[in-house]
């Protein structure tokens, strides 16, 4: 069976497990409301929350089984659940308007759906993104592997930054035009698992797992380990070829994971640190207990798990497209047309009590505003045709320009071949970046390709292409 069959067969498939479900199961739950919690340095900070924590619950399921999850919407706002990363039917993917309706205030929604890929993902909005996310609104999704690198401790932690007015209240400066226009929404507190500079216990000679998930608006992360040996054995739910020795900075974007394993074989505290732009915040610490390589040898450098099968296009006969991202400050072309009278349309929208942005940043020209079906498609292709996308970033700011419904192989950048050519479901462009992708359109539906940085998202820089 061809993946695009088993995905369109998903919801004839018997619902194989959340804690061991049968097929006449109910869904699991998933409740969104308002709630306070311990977060970020505040005892009881007023958040929206699922199942009343921050972050919400941690969902595993193994390759293959079936999730099924009901939202149940008792917030004050609509709101939907995309599933970040996971290769799933169109109808499952929580774009309001343009996959499904938006789960209004009182409402429930059912998502069913097979996980054909293992990894770390996660879960959030996709509706009012920049504020529903900033509020509390995100989770970890773990497929496990069907032969995972042996561990003795599997862990997330699902990094993020808080913005606090002077009351240690989550500022209500939402869709901020300087935060749009700029590097985004950015906090003063920087959290794992909704908690500032946690430690994480480990036995001398322990092996960790460690799944990071990038769950800021905005917040670029470049995470450096301190004291302990450790390697990157996979991004983006993609399990590397072989893995890769942590030595360096860890770049990771908006939307974006990193799994990478650790060897506790170093008795003390060993801090794991961000040091993206300038100066240096302690992210969290691995405290190690016992004595140096207690009870064992030296480790060899773990084997990442087998990667599942994605289709590779014949790249002579691939379709290709180009996106050009423009705007934002400091750009001196790329800005979308705002004529006054949007303008004043769009302030006594304000007056009324629309939260939206302005637009400042265009993906060809134009800026993908308002609901998701109201625009053309970027581009189309017809389902099971292979497609080159070059990723053109003319702004003076860092995009992951994040695409839903597929995995993308990186096939060079700024114009040189690269030698590993790594597959994403985000792409973290730099500045002046031109990088070139190559993926089999094989999934079908009107899909978002849009930068994972929340407010340049709301600000314009999106768009649907269409799988036919």
């Amino acid at each position: 069976m061809q993946r695009r069959d088993l995905m369109r067969a998903a919801a004839l498939a018997p619902l194989a497990a959340w804690g061991g479900a049968r097929a006449e199961s109910a869904p699991r739950p998933i409740r969104a409301a308002e709630g306070a919690v311990s977060a970020a340095g505040q005892p009881a900070l007023p958040v929206w929350a699922y199942d009343g924590q921050v972050p919400g619950p941690t969902l595993r399921y193994r390759r293959g089984d079936v999730l099924d999850v009901e939202l149940v919407n008792d917030l004050p706002d609509p709101t939907t659940i995309h599933w970040h990363g996971i290769r799933l039917p169109n109808a499952m993917d929580g774009v309001p308007h343009l996959t499904q309706p938006p789960v209004a205030p009182g409402e429930r929604f059912r998502y069913r759906f097979a996980l054909p890929d293992a990894g770390t993902f996660w879960y959030h909005p996709h509706l009012g993104t920049p504020e529903q996310v900033e509020r509390g609104l995100a989770g970890a999704l773990v497929v496990e592997d069907d032969a995972p690198p042996p561990v003795d401790v599997d862990h997330v932690w699902l990094l993020d930054d808080w913005r606090l007015d002077a009351g240690g209240r989550i500022a209500g400066d939402f869709y901020d035009y300087m935060d749009v226009s700029h590097a985004g929404r950015m906090g003063q507190r920087l959290t794992v698992n909704g908690q500032l500079e946690p430690v994480l216990p480990l036995q001398a000679g322990q092996r960790l797992r460690l799944r990071l998930i990038n769950a800021a608006n905005a917040r670029i992360f470049a995470l450096e380990l301190r004291g302990l040996r450790g390697w990157l054995i996979a991004r983006d739910g993609v399990p590397a070829d072989a893995s890769v020795e942590w030595d360096g900075p860890l770049l990771l974007g908006p939307g974006m994971r990193a799994d990478v394993v650790i060897d506790a074989d170093v008795a003390g505290q060993h801090a794991i640190v961000d040091r993206f732009g300038r100066g240096e915040r302690l992210i969290g610490t691995v405290a190690v207990s016992g004595r140096d390589g207690v009870g064992t040898i030296r480790r060899p450098p773990p084997r990442p798990a087998e990667a599942a099968p994605l289709p590779m296009p014949d790249l002579a006969a691939a379709e290709s497209h180009t996106l050009v991202f423009g705007g934002g400050m400091m750009s001196m072309g790329g800005w979308p047309d705002d004529p006054w009278t949007e303008r004043v349309a769009r302030r006594l929208r304000r007056m009324g009590g629309s939260r939206e942005a302005d637009p400042v940043w265009s993906v060809n020209g134009r800026a993908h505003m308002g609901r998701h079906d109201g625009h053309a498609p970027l581009f189309s292709v017809p389902t099971g045709r292979g497609v080159r996308l070059t990723l053109d970033n003319r702004t003076a700011w860092w995009h992951p320009i994040h695409l839903h419904g597929h995995h993308v192989r990186i096939v060079s950048r700024n114009g040189e071949p690269l030698p590993v050519q790594p597959w994403r479901d985000s792409v973290l462009l730099a500045p002046r970046d031109r990088v070139e992708l190559a993926f089999v359109a094989d999934n079908p539906g009107r899909w978002l390709i849009h930068c994972h940085v929340l407010e340049h998202h709301a600000g314009g820089m999106g768009g649907v292409f269409a799988v036919t």
